[in-house]
């Protein structure tokens, strides 16, 4: 896939942050775009004013078994064909690994993997018959997983076993990448950031355009590449986490020893647990 003029794709989580830009980046570069979220509506894009008010977005709730191939199909139907995949729909919000699992961690499971394997398989059929790509949204933290975010660490590391997994059964056919942000300033951080616990100082911030740079990268290459990191920092992470995570644990300890002590994490109930041990282990 060279290129994007006259592309046909699909966006899911199309009216979140990454979403809104990556449509208008798709239409911006020729493709023809049509976006699925759980509201139904249009994300403005810049166009001439003959080609419509902007990318249209299907309704539909991705974690609803029964909804999500008959809008795919919706969708594959009004673009006439289906070239690329962009599995960007996502959630978060805290879950310390110590606490049994609650909705919080259901729901990141149904949006962050389960959904992304739905919407796939939907739309493989139409993929495989235009040779075309998937590419999920995955995060840094599917490699290096920080404490109290359990769910999210756990759902975005299976949604890279699920693209592997898929890799080995279609990838003669179908080009599948995995795109791995840092932490972007967007409203998912905003149920971490209310319980006490946000990832300022813990992770980098980085710039939506970065993110919808790499994903247009990864589009494009002349060979799907297998994993796409973000920023040049975030290569040498994922560099670390896969050929050292030994070393690459001990980073991410002593950045958490270093928000325990300086009182960080003091007003976050569910940081509670952590910070007793923390403190028991140093007397």
């Amino acid at each position: 896939m060279s290129g994007l003029a006259g592309r046909r794709v699909l966006v899911t989580g199309a009216s979140g942050t990454f979403g809104r830009h990556l449509c208008a980046a798709f239409t911006a570069a020729g493709a023809r775009v049509v976006g699925i979220d759980r509201q139904p509506g249009t994300v403005a894009v810049d166009r001439d004013p003959g080609e419509g008010e902007g990318v249209p977005v299907l309704g539909c709730d991705l974690t609803d078994p029964a909804a999500v191939a008959p809008t795919v199909a919706a969708a594959v139907d009004r673009l006439g064909g289906l070239d690329l995949l962009v599995n960007n729909a996502g959630v978060g919000g805290p879950a310390p690994a110590e606490l049994p699992p609650d909705e919080v961690v259901r729901q990141q499971l149904e949006v962050n993997l389960l959904a992304a394997w739905r919407t796939t398989a939907a739309a493989l059929p139409a993929l495989e018959a235009a040779r075309g790509r998937v590419v999920f949204v995955a995060s840094r933290m599917a490699l290096l997983p920080l404490p109290l975010a359990a769910a999210y660490g756990v759902s975005k590391r299976a949604l890279v076993a699920y693209a592997d997994a898929l890799r080995h059964e279609v990838g003669t056919h179908v080009g599948v990448s995995v795109v791995y942000p840092s932490m972007v300033a967007s409203p998912i951080h905003d149920s971490t950031a209310d319980a006490g616990l946000s990832l300022n100082g813990v992770s980098r911030p980085e710039p939506v355009a970065g993110v919808v740079a790499a994903i247009l990268r990864a589009a494009t290459a002349r060979r799907a590449p297998r994993d796409v990191a973000t920023t040049r920092r975030g290569r040498l992470e994922l560099a670390l986490a896969r050929h050292a995570p030994t070393l690459a644990d001990r980073l991410v300890r002593r950045t958490v020893a270093a928000r325990v002590a300086a009182g960080d994490l003091d007003a976050a109930p569910l940081a509670a647990g952590m910070l007793r041990r923390h403190r028991d282990a140093t007397g």
